[in-house]
């Protein structure tokens, strides 16, 4: 009958590169209310993306080596320093190309999640340009992002 190993609070039982882990995503801790469990040794998100390096907060996730990676100490730990950032396969490129070719018929929208002001851009033809010209603006400044508060993907 194999052990149950117990997570360890250190990287350093077993210090591999990340493409030798395989590590869980963060944990989305915005909805807890209870502000002592929030912040509990560091572990989850209470705050997702930022537009700046600074910004992004970081936390810490469960690893474990892969099957065959040699290491010493305990197989499962916890891994500090990744960052809290999700994406969900929303392209800052592609969705500025629907907005300048099809923005008039709300498809920026409708990409980003926006379904209800995408219904009212359809209907008015993207009031007549005006809110056209609008959203072509308000994605170049980056005021204009995906609903779901996830991060643009980049491009390696």
């Amino acid at each position: 009958m194999p052990q149950r190993q117990s997570v360890q609070d250190s990287a350093a039982t077993c210090a591999r590169p990340m493409e030798y882990l395989n590590c869980s995503d963060p944990i989305d801790r915005r909805d807890i209310s209870n502000t002592s469990e929030k912040g509990e040794q560091g572990f989850g998100c209470s705050k997702w993306g930022g537009e700046r390096f600074e910004d992004v907060e970081k936390t810490k996730v469960i690893c474990t080596a892969l099957p065959g990676i040699e290491c010493y100490g305990n197989r499962t730990f916890f891994r500090g320093g990744i960052p809290c950032i999700k994406y969900n396969g929303h392209y800052f490129v592609t969705t500025l190309m629907y907005s300048v070719l099809l923005g008039f018929l709300g498809m920026d929208r409708f990409c980003l999640g926006h379904t209800g002001t995408a219904v009212g851009k359809l209907i008015t033809l993207g009031g007549c340009g005006i809110w056209w010209i609008i959203d072509i603006i308000l994605l170049v400044t980056g005021m204009l992002k995906p609903a779901d508060d996830s991060s643009w993907v980049p491009y390696f």
